[in-house]
């Protein structure tokens, strides 16, 4: 069309500077305009656009600016740009088209205003009273697109799949789409080596259907090195990514565990099935059941991936799983029956929760319909959440005749997550539900200890603010989780695969949590080399070999040797595998006495153990100590070890005044 047009308006304005049509020329004209009609018919021609050029002169010989008379813009209509002389006209080409462009290996994509695209609606809704958008040709696949940092992601996009060379297919009607079905551009973003496309508006949830946090990186780790841990249990194994938004986190479970895992990512929303499906071409994963392959790539898949557009607790209810990951946008409530419905014996479900208003104590109300729960705000509100969000987890999996071993519960600034074994059978339901209990909390001295059946709310606090202070001071908080938040040999082992996948990131964080769960501040536990360890976990014992110096005897094929080394380790770990760690923790800030100078938290550590009681730093608060102690003991060492102000200024005065008198001393 844009020939034709270029045809018409060169025979305009040969009539303008009085050339007769009967001319020889013009007859030689109006049959090479003719031809030009026949050439520029969709299914035949194979040239690229007249905007794409390497050069100036190109877009000067298009214009054929040597010639006398009247001359039009060939990348504009005559309604944008009138015909005139080849003085403005060069301007108009050098200012306008050749300034305004997009550059791609060598190819200068000119911005294009000739009625390429349909017309945009004017005020009054009506086509033929709008006006041609202008816009840019792509030099690969020939869309068109009209934002030009819109065609700038459009060409990235190419790049990363492999397609940077030409290729038109001489048809206006091409089978590409538009960056994005709103006309936005992706974004492609890498995290631990799996591309993702993200849209601009890809953080706010409110108004994009392909929601990404990217400060939730920290939990698709550790929820990748459950995984991991899994998969060396049993193999291969199912596990269900429920909530696929970009299918950032499936993506990376088969890109890095391969055949060990058969991945399934699900999402109602049709935008994020159609980009997860295009995020797998971009890792050169395979989707399971259909006919596209990873394009630019002639590679086999390194791995293959289900995508399926469905409800999450549909799923769950139609198929069983080894491993169900729940991260919903907010709580996550509504999918717990469904996920204890088909899981599997020794099964993992992970939960993430990012309610943080109802679950930090903000929203009372909202924490009241969610987990049916009364809580206030506490200095340990962040285990409050995750004890929270574990007993909804615990009534869950009694609803379905199942109980739960919890092996990891982590409450961070953005999330809480939680990470769950399941146990079948009615009475592993019933442990699971015992430990279901009210706390009571001291509102004055923020003192707390789990009820029990039986008990009074005032005997049961150690403190004495009930008696000394008028008034009630004592709140039932809770039903909360009372067990365990930590399984060690599941720790350890979640480490050593954020070793092997190289996840620097996380790895403090699993080792402060393996010195929680232990409450010991003995580093040697978490750092240095580890030998052959049999882990309890669930009554079974599982066997982790890593690697070490003191690994003990081995045979010629290099298995370990079950001899009376492994029985005495095993004797060992027993008793300490009964011995939970002490619940809650304080802040040392918290109760620090006014007027006092307290010590250093690695000392005040080492001060409480040589006292006698078990101690470790927390995850959930920097300033927190976990120990048995209770809050009087705890404060009587704080209050031993710490120097009164008044001492410490006085000693400062007194020794600048000696100073001084020195100084002046002849």
């Amino acid at each position: 069309m844009a020939e034709v047009k270029e045809a018409v308006a060169e025979l305009q304005h040969r009539e303008d500077v009085g050339i007769q049509p009967g001319d020889g020329e013009a007859t030689e004209n109006e049959a090479e305009s003719s031809e030009a009609a026949a050439d520029a018919k969709p299914s035949t021609t194979t040239e690229r656009h007249i905007s794409i050029q390497t050069q100036l002169e190109g877009l000067e010989m298009l214009a054929d600016l040597n010639g006398a008379g009247r001359k039009s813009c060939p990348l504009c209509s005559e309604e944008k740009f009138k015909a005139c002389y080849s003085h403005k006209l060069r301007r108009h080409l050098q200012n306008l088209h050749w300034k305004v462009f997009v550059e791609f290996e060598g190819f200068r994509m000119c911005i294009c205003h000739l009625p390429c695209r349909n017309l945009k609606p004017g005020i009054s809704g009506d086509q033929a009273s709008g006006r041609h958008v202008a816009h840019y040709h792509c030099v690969v696949c020939s869309v068109t697109i009209a934002r030009k940092t819109d065609m700038i992601s459009h060409l990235k996009r190419h790049v990363n799949k492999g397609e940077t060379e030409a290729s038109y297919s001489g048809s206006l009607d091409v089978q590409f789409e538009e960056p994005t079905p709103s006309g936005q551009a992706y974004e492609i973003m890498k995290e631990l080596g799996t591309n993702v496309q993200l849209l601009p508006n890809y953080s706010t949830p409110q108004k994009s259907d392909t929601y990404f946090n990217r400060k939730m990186k920290t939990n698709r780790q550790l929820v990748f090195c459950s995984l991991a841990v899994l998969a060396e249990e049993r193999n291969p194994l199912e596990c269900l990514d429920a909530f696929g938004a970009t299918g950032i986190m499936g993506l990376q479970w088969a890109k890095h565990l391969r055949n060990s895992v058969k991945v399934t990512i699900t999402d109602i929303s049709d935008t994020c099935v159609k980009m997860i499906k295009e995020n797998c071409e971009l890792n050169n994963i395979r989707v399971d059941g259909g006919s596209r392959t990873p394009r630019g790539n002639d590679a086999q898949p390194i791995a293959t991936v289900e995508v399926v557009k469905m409800d999450a607790n549909v799923i769950m209810h139609l198929r069983p799983f080894d491993y169900i990951h729940l991260d919903p946008f907010g709580t996550a409530v509504n999918y717990l029956d469904a996920a204890f419905r088909n899981v599997r014996n020794m099964g993992i479900i992970s939960v993430t929760s990012t309610d943080t208003g109802s679950l930090y104590a903000k929203s009372p109300n909202v924490t009241q319909r969610h987990y049916s729960c009364h809580i206030v705000r506490t200095e340990y509100y962040k285990e409050l959440a995750a004890r929270m969000v574990l007993a909804s987890v615990a009534r869950a999996a009694a609803r379905c005749n199942k109980g739960m071993e919890v092996l990891l519960a982590v409450a961070l600034e953005h999330f809480v997550l939680v990470v769950v074994r399941v146990l079948r059978g009615p009475t592993q339901a019933d442990e699971s539900a015992k430990k279901l209990r009210k706390l009571v909390h001291c509102q004055w001295c923020e003192e707390r200890v789990f009820l029990k059946l039986g008990n009074m709310v005032d005997d049961t606090l150690p403190c004495n603010c009930h008696g000394s202070l008028p008034g009630k001071t004592a709140v039932l908080l809770g039903p909360l989780w009372s067990g365990p938040l930590f399984n060690t040999g599941f720790l350890r082992r979640m480490l050593s695969a954020a070793v092997q996948h190289s996840m620097d990131d996380i790895q403090p964080l699993v080792k402060t949590l393996i010195c929680e769960s232990e409450c010991t501040t003995l580093k040697s536990l978490v750092h240095g080399s580890s030998a052959l360890t049999n882990q309890v976990e669930c009554g079974v014992v599982i066997k982790t070999l890593q690697e070490g110096g003191e690994a003990g005897p081995t045979d010629q094929s290099g298995k370990r040797k079950l001899g009376e080394e492994s029985g005495n380790v095993l004797k060992k770990i027993k008793p300490d595998a009964s011995l939970e760690h002490p619940p809650f923790y304080y802040s040392i800030h918290r109760h620090s006495i006014r007027g006092m100078n307290m010590p250093k938290l690695n000392k005040f550590l080492q001060y409480l153990t040589e006292a006698g009681f078990r101690v470790s730093r927390t995850h959930f608060d920097p300033t927190g100590v976990r120990t048995d102690a209770t809050l009087q003991q705890f404060k009587s060492v704080l209050t031993k070890y710490s120097v009164h102000t008044c001492t410490t200024s006085t000693t400062t005065h007194t020794h600048t005044q000696t100073s001084v008198s020195t100084e002046s001393t002849p």
